[in-house]
């Protein structure tokens, strides 16, 4: 009986963790879309293959560095507001789902790990609508933002 409710579990988990995955398709998919009109689109469009992912999430913790470092020393209170905070959130965004998915293939999906997931994956998508519903917000993002979905 305790085996049984162990499998319904782990499977429960895996299916949430691939929802989940689905989701962040989805949304690195949409974020892609929309960096084709940024003027510094080729630095935040690279494809990480399963290969170069270690390499991928050294470069770009070496640049949520930098920039969280820009965004400290500017005492930028409104990160989002800003092209720095907006560019932050996104490689803190892919770095953290790169290292959620790093070993997952090999590994049984945890409770941690996909309560980890459903918060990152949650979190663009509320994000996106909140500044998409209240437009005002969005009134002094340079004209390449503003033409985004």
């Amino acid at each position: 009986m305790g085996e049984e409710v162990c499998r319904e579990t782990k499977s429960w988990l895996l299916t949430i963790w691939r929802i989940c995955n689905v989701f962040m398709c989805l949304f690195f998919a949409l974020a892609s879309y929309v960096q084709i009109n940024d003027p510094d689109a080729g630095l935040w469009m690279t494809l990480p293959w399963r290969r170069v992912a270690d390499l991928h999430v050294m470069i770009s913790s070496a640049a949520v560095a930098l920039l969280g470092w820009t965004l400290y020393r500017g005492r930028a209170t409104q990160i989002f507001q800003r092209e720095e905070g907006r560019e932050f959130s996104g490689l803190l965004l892919t770095v953290t789902w790169l290292l959620l998915c790093r070993h997952s293939g090999s590994a049984p999906v945890g409770m941690l790990r996909v309560s980890t997931a459903v918060a990152v994956t949650v979190f663009p998508f509320v994000a996106w609508l909140y500044y998409h519903i209240n437009k005002e917000l969005r009134s002094n993002w340079p004209a390449h933002c503003k033409t985004a979905i």
